[in-house]
Formats: C-alpha cells, sequence, structure tokens
C-alpha cells in the first residue's frame, strides 16, 4: 500500500452507545423469551376462588414460588363463561396458552403445595412445578439504578476526557490544554498576500517573517537568530488578524490561532497551563506559527490594577507566556505573532528584545490603499460599468478595511432594496451616509419652527465652513433627521499628517457656527449643539494639554503613552494649573464661537437664503452654495468625505 492512500471516508463509525443499546435490548428479549411471557394481560385472582377453580378441575398447571403462583387454565374452563374475561388471543394473535391468572398464597407455601399435590392425585390438576424467588428479569430490575448510575459516570467521563473527538480544552479534565484552533498548511489556511489589499508598509516588513519560516538556514547559517515574535499593532478592523493569516498562508505552515480571552478561566493554574500545552504543540509541528488576538487580555502591565490579591490569574499567565518566549530554543523555528490595538497597556517585558522583536504598525489605509480594498470587496458584486473605485475611496476618508466591506455590502443591500440589477454609484453614497450618519427617519415628527431652527444650524456650519481657509469643503448637507442627529453637514477634509494651531482653529470655528446661526438669527440658543460642543471640548482640551499648542502653559503635555495615566490618583499638574487648564480651554472655544458669529453677521441675508433652500429641498449640495456665495475663496483638490453634525 503506498504511503499516501489516505483511509476510505465512507467508513461507518459506531457510537459505543449504540452497542450498550443493543446488548440491553438482547437482554430483555432473552428475559422475555426465557420466561415464557405469552406478551399479554394476566387478571389477579384470590386464593379461595383458586380452589373453586381447582376443585372444579379447570386448572391445568400451576407454577409457583415462596410467594406468588401462575395459574394455566385447559382448554374447556378457558372457553366457558366463568372466564370469558380472559383474553382468547394474546397481543401477537396467537393462542392464549397462559398464564391466565396470578395469586398471591401468602407466607404458608407449605399447606399450598399440599393442596396441589392432593388435586393431582385426585386428577384435578395436570402438573404443578415450584420456580426460584428470583429470575432474571427480577435481577435486570434490582440492578437496573446501578446500571444506570454507571452509564450515567461513563457517559460524563467521556464529556470530561473530550469524547475523543479532538477537542475537550473546556471539558474538566482537559481544561489545561490549549484551545487554539489549528489551520493546516495544506487545506486550511487558502489566504496569502494578493488576499490583503493595501497595508503596503506592513506587508513589506512582515515579508521577513516568511522569509525566516520558509528559509531559516540563509540566517542562521551566518549566525543570525530567528525572530521570536512580532506585534501588530493598529486600530480596529484595519486587517491584522487577516495579515498573520496571509504570513501562514505565503509560509506554508501550520497556523495556531486563539485569543487572548481563551487562556483566562475562573480556576487556577489553567492559563499558564494552556500557554504551556500550546507552545508544546507548535513545537511538535514547527516551522509552526503562533497567532494570540487581543493579547492585551493576558498581556496587560502587572502590578499596575492588581486589586485581587497578590496570586493574580492573569498575571500568572502572563509569567508562563514570557517564560515560554524567552524559553524555547532559536533553533525551533516557532515565531509568535500578536494583534492588538492597545499596546500601550502591555508589559514592558513582553515588548522587549527576544520576546517581541518587531512592532508592525497597522494603520488605517490611505486614499490609494482604500481604492485597492474596494476593488477585492467589489469583486463578488454586480456592479455598473460606471462606477468609479477612485471615486469612493475619496469619499471615505479614516475609513478601515471592515468599514469598506460594511459599506460594499450596505450598498448592495440598498440597490436590491430598490429593486436594481446592479450597485451605482448613488447606492454607495447612501451606504456611506447610513453607516456614518445613521438611518434615515423621514417619518419623524418635525414641527415647521424647529424645522427652521435645524436648517439655519446646519447651514451655519455650511457657511461658516466655506468662508474659512482651513476648514473642509462641504459635500452637501441635510435636514432629514439621521440617526440621533436631526441633521447633517458632510466634508471633504484634508489627509494631513500634522496639523497646525491655524487649521485646527478653523475646525472648531466651523463647528460652531451652528449654534452661532442659531444666536445670530433667533438671538436664543437650543440643545440641538450637543455633538458639536462635544466635539470643540475635545479639540481645546487636546491643543491645551496634549499638544502644546497654548502659549500660556507653553511646551509642555499631560499625555501618558504608555497607559498608565488610568492607574494613577492623582493629576499630574497642580489645581493652579488646572485652573489655567480649564480657562485656557474656555478661552479657545468663546474665540471661535465669536468669529463664528462675526462671520455669519457679516453673510446674514446668504444664510437666511441658504436655509430657505434646505428647507424647501432638505438636501442641498455644493452647487447650491456656489450659487449663493460664489467660488470658495480657498478652493482646495484631492480632499475627502466625512461628516459632522
Amino acid at each position: 500500500m503506498s504511503k499516501d492512500k489516505k483511509p476510505n471516508p465512507s467508513k461507518i463509525r459506531i457510537s459505543p452507545w449504540v452497542i450498550y443499546g443493543a446488548v440491553l435490548l438482547i437482554l430483555i428479549a432473552i428475559q422475555l423469551v426465557s420466561s415464557g411471557t405469552n406478551f399479554q394481560e394476566v387478571k389477579p385472582t384470590s386464593l379461595s376462588r383458586f380452589y373453586q377453580y381447582l376443585d372444579s378441575g379447570q386448572v391445568e398447571k400451576v407454577v409457583f414460588n415462596k410467594s406468588t403462583a401462575q395459574v394455566y387454565l385447559n382448554k374447556a374452563a378457558l372457553n366457558s363463561k366463568t372466564h370469558e374475561k380472559i383474553e382468547k388471543k394474546n397481543l401477537l394473535g396467537k393462542d392464549n396458552t397462559g398464564p391466565h391468572y396470578t395469586l398471591d398464597i401468602g407466607t404458608n407455601s407449605e399447606l399450598f403445595q399440599k393442596k396441589l399435590e392432593e388435586a393431582r392425585l385426585e386428577g384435578k390438576l395436570k402438573d404443578y412445578s415450584s420456580e426460584p424467588e428470583s429470575n432474571w428479569g427480577d435481577i435486570l430490575i434490582n440492578f437496573l439504578p446501578i446500571i444506570l448510575i454507571i452509564a450515567f459516570w461513563l457517559f460524563m467521563f467521556r464529556r470530561m476526557s473530550g469524547g475523543g473527538s479532538g477537542g475537550g480544552g473546556g471539558q474538566i479534565f482537559s481544561i489545561g490544554k490549549s484551545k487554539a484552533r489549528l489551520f493546516d498548511e495544506k487545506n486550511d489556511i487558502k489566504v496569502t498576500f494578493k488576499d490583503v489589499a493595501g497595508l503596503e508598509g506592513a506587508k513589506e516588513e512582515i515579508q521577513e517573517i516568511v522569509e525566516f519560516l520558509k528559509n531559516p538556514e540563509k540566517y542562521t547559517s551566518i549566525g543570525g537568530k530567528i525572530p521570536k515574535g512580532a506585534l501588530l499593532v493598529g486600530p480596529p478592523g484595519t486587517g491584522k488578524t487577516l495579515l498573520a493569516k496571509a504570513v501562514a498562508g505565503e509560509a506554508q505552515v501550520p497556523f495556531f490561532s486563539l485569543s487572548g480571552s481563551d487562556f483566562v478561566e475562573m480556576f487556577v493554574g489553567v492559563g499558564a497551563s494552556r500557554v504551556r500545552d500550546l507552545f508544546k504543540q507548535a513545537k511538535e509541528k514547527s516551522p509552526s506559527i503562533i497567532f494570540i488576538d487581543e493579547i492585551d487580555a493576558v498581556g496587560r502591565a502587572r502590578g499596575k490594577n492588581n486589586f485581587s490579591g497578590s496570586n493574580d490569574e492573569r498575571e500568572n499567565t502572563l509569567n508562563q507566556l514570557l517564560t515560554e518566549m524567552d524559553g524555547f530554543g532559536t533553533n525551533t523555528h516557532v515565531i509568535v505573532l500578536a494583534a492588538t490595538n492597545r499596546a500601550d497597556v502591555l508589559d514592558k517585558a513582553l515588548m522587549r528584545a527576544g520576546r517581541f522583536d518587531r512592532q508592525i504598525y497597522v494603520d488605517l489605509p490611505d486614499i490609494r490603499e482604500r481604492k485597492e480594498i474596494f476593488e477585492v470587496h467589489l469583486k463578488p458584486l454586480k456592479k455598473s460599468e460606471e462606477l468609479d473605485t477612485e471615486f469612493l475611496a475619496k469619499q471615505t476618508p479614516g475609513f478601515s478595511g471592515a468599514d469598506i466591506a460594511n459599506v460594499c455590502n450596505e450598498s448592495a443591500l440598498i440597490a436590491a432594496r430598490k429593486g436594481k440589477k446592479a450597485v451605482d454609484k448613488q447606492d454607495f453614497l447612501d451606504a456611506v451616509d447610513r453607516i456614518v450618519g445613521g438611518l434615515e427617519k423621514k417619518n419623524k415628527i418635525v414641527t415647521p419652527e424647529e424645522k427652521r431652527a435645524i436648517a439655519i444650524h446646519e447651514a451655519g456650519h455650511a457657511t461658516v465652513s466655506w468662508m474659512l481657509e482651513h476648514a473642509a469643503p462641504l459635500v452637501k448637507v441635510t435636514i432629514v433627521p439621521r440617526g440621533q442627529s436631526l441633521g447633517a453637514a458632510w466634508y471633504l477634509p484634508e489627509e494631513r499628517l500634522i496639523v497646525r494651531p491655524e487649521q485646527m482653529l478653523d475646525e472648531m470655528c466651523a463647528t460652531m457656527g451652528g449654534r452661532a446661526a442659531e444666536k445670530v438669527i433667533f438671538n436664543k440658543i437650543s440643545t440641538g449643539a450637543l455633538s458639536d460642543l462635544e466635539k470643540v471640548t475635545k479639540q481645546a482640551r487636546a491643543m491645551v494639554t496634549v499638544y502644546g499648542l497654548n502659549d500660556k502653559l507653553g511646551n509642555i503635555t499631560y499625555y501618558d503613552s504608555s497607559g498608565q495615566s488610568e492607574y494613577n490618583f492623582s493629576k499630574p499638574y497642580s489645581e493652579e494649573t488646572a485652573k489655567i487648564i480649564d480657562k485656557e480651554i474656555s478661552d479657545l472655544i468663546e474665540s471661535q464661537y465669536d468669529r463664528a458669529i462675526q462671520i455669519l453677521n457679516e453673510n446674514k441675508e446668504k444664510l437666511n437664503q441658504l436655509a430657505d433652500i434646505l428647507i424647501e429641498k432638505e438636501v442641498i449640495f455644493k452647487d447650491d452654495l456656489e450659487a449663493i456665495f460664489g467660488q470658495r475663496p480657498h478652493e482646495k483638490t484631492e480632499n475627502e468625505v466625512v461628516t459632522e453634525s
């Protein structure tokens, strides 16, 4: 037989419980046959009536033990009216051969036997016999509880030991086993770098890991050591897990995948045991990759939030992970990949060289990478021919790969809802609006006064952003309620790597344009500016306390990149500095609010005109603003879309 011949997959596997059930049925059948059962109901009778039947010669045979007796009638008696209640046929359709009656003979079986012997001698009884008190049925019934307990115990033992199904990570006897899922390099892993759109920088950096696994001798022959691990860091949905799968697919090696929370259990020592078992399996299948998703579940810095006592199970798991990563030899060819979006909270010992030697940042895709991601997710869709992926990429700034996949799926649902045969440009724009702003609520009751206030608010945003140099230019404004907002404005911000103070101030001024417009037109303000106030307060606080852009505080930041500030019980500045911070934040916001009021006062008529068009059409675009305000003073190109309510 050749070595590569596979076993017959159609071979039938019989469960042991089927065998147990068959044995039990055979025992029951044997008992029924051996006991001579007639498959018929046996009627009870009294001892005195039995003696009447016996004296009148109606009884043919009696079988008795110490307490009970079974009575067999002769044919003549069976056909008489006295015994007409006795069925002539049994359940199988055959003649009822008995026993026909059963009776309790009490404790004096010797007297009963004497009566039977006298009747036999007189010719009134053909035969009688005695049998032991217990038979197989009685024994089975007596031992049935014990049999059931043993069967239940065997069942639970198989369940707790994993049931032979290869799992068992959550069972009691294998609770210390790793819960990692193994992707076989020949069958399971189909993802390669071709399937990962964008992420060019991360792919280039992680390509070396593939080379280490494919050709380790190239590096070890000149004295180099294979890196122990690589940490993928980035926002959610950017493709960290997909990138790790692509590494395994390219390298064609076994890939152990699990989450950081899979190590955590309520029992002491389980996490450490699972870590040991995981690395043991990986070494046996080396070269291989271990991928731990969301490693911050177990890799959080030790001793910072240990309120549960000195013996913290999570810390024990982390200690074992540190030991395994630093303990297995350099020639085992096992590389650990981990992913997290909270690298700032990881333990320093985990991040040192020799454990996670490399940190690969997986950032949000830029416009070129978004175009590539769109092309991947558009393949399964039926799309119109004129659909431009570059345009779609411009409409989705700040979107991750997962967000783009969601946009593509949502656009297909919208097109199907409208009865279209293909997805077009408008479906994608509607999908972006749906995801960013929420679902339209056209049936929401809005009074005319509220509608005008909303229109003035949104027109204020549009007017101020149109007049400022560094504010994002407008794409469209709507007063149709969407999600939790009563209106929304879509803008085209630039993709900046650094932001200057004047750019932040212009954005803050445009954000305050809504409330400023209410003040200018109605001389009143409302609660509709909540999201604007929240956004502008965060921006002002960041300018003062994070980026050091405030002249009064100077070049100082209170930002803690290690992420440990959440465990501190005191602020990193004095009470006097806190007062200065509060005042500077307030002054920044109020100054931009006053600036917005000034801009709107200068364009009050155009503001009202824009609001009237908005009330009439409910949705206005860039062309409507150009018709009212003329060409934008500081027009820019290469822009993209974002939303501000």
